[in-house]
């Protein structure tokens, strides 16, 4: 099977959760498939009680009820274990970055345990995917590997899949030429997870959520609303209360975390 290159162990995981809702919605499965710089695998499985009602709709997708996880462990229970498991490790997953990333950093946050992301990066295999391809998981495995995915929205027959549509990806894709918008050609899959994080995270978020982003000069702009494309610290100083009005709203605590971080920096710096 092909090599992963790696510097540090990477960890791809996926999330059944109660629903789509990064700031309120919560985790009722999941699982991990660590890689190790040596090529060995460790893979760890696990069902959370989330402490809220898991709607139908939701049931329906991934197949756990409420019956199915009221003896499960709640998530604060497993944090710190499960920090100390993921300790060192780049993050990937399919549509990881949109979600699975977000809704895990919630959890932490909600269970009081550090789990510094700074240092990490990030690898969406669904983002290699829609801009090589533009296409569900269930297609990649199709196309990447020959093969239809057993018992699909079960978290670890999901993350298994993905893992092996990342290694096809890598074969299929060395030095294989792309232009992005700009009219800018590159080979941007390689087996290299810098370069992987590089082309994976399209709209460089800095809040994970997409609330806040980078623009091409590398400034931290709003991504929504009223103030959209303008600059962070700019909206701070010239509108106070924004600070306040997004603080009180239903904001992933991570964004709240990342602006309260931007306001302290303007702080200090003055």
């Amino acid at each position: 099977m092909f090599q992963l290159n790696l510097k540090r162990p990477i960890a791809f995981f996926d999330l059944e959760t109660t629903g789509v809702n990064i700031a309120s919605d919560r985790i009722v499965e999941l699982a991990i498939l660590k890689v190790l710089p040596n090529g060995a695998k460790e893979i760890k499985s696990k069902r959370i009680n989330p402490t809220i009602p898991i709607p139908l709709e939701s049931s329906l997708i991934h197949g756990i009820y409420d019956a199915d996880i009221q003896d499960a462990p709640k998530f604060k229970e497993i944090a710190k274990s499960l920090a100390e498991f993921l300790k060192d490790c780049d993050l990937a997953g399919y549509n990881s970055n949109r979600f699975d990333v977000p809704v895990l950093a919630e959890e932490f946050l909600r269970a009081d345990v550090d789990f510094d992301l700074k240092n990490r990066r990030f690898v969406d295999v669904q983002n290699i995917f829609h801009q090589m391809e533009q296409r569900t998981l269930k297609a990649a495995y199709k196309f990447y590997c020959g093969k239809n995915i057993i018992n699909a929205h079960n978290a670890q027959a999901d993350i298994e899949a993905t893992y092996e549509v990342f290694l096809a990806q890598l074969e299929k894709y060395e030095g294989v030429e792309f232009e992005d918008k700009k009219g800018n050609k590159s080979t941007p899959v390689k087996n290299d997870i810098q370069a992987l994080h590089d082309f994976t995270n399209i709209n460089k978020t800095v809040d994970l959520a997409g609330r806040i982003i980078f623009n091409d000069d590398q400034v931290e702009v709003f991504n929504f609303g009223k103030h959209a494309g303008k600059s962070v610290e700019q909206v701070l100083r010239d509108e106070p209360s924004y600070y306040a009005w997004m603080m009180n709203g239903d904001f992933p605590l991570y964004t709240k975390k990342i602006l309260t971080d931007i306001k302290l920096r303007m702080a200090f710096n003055r």
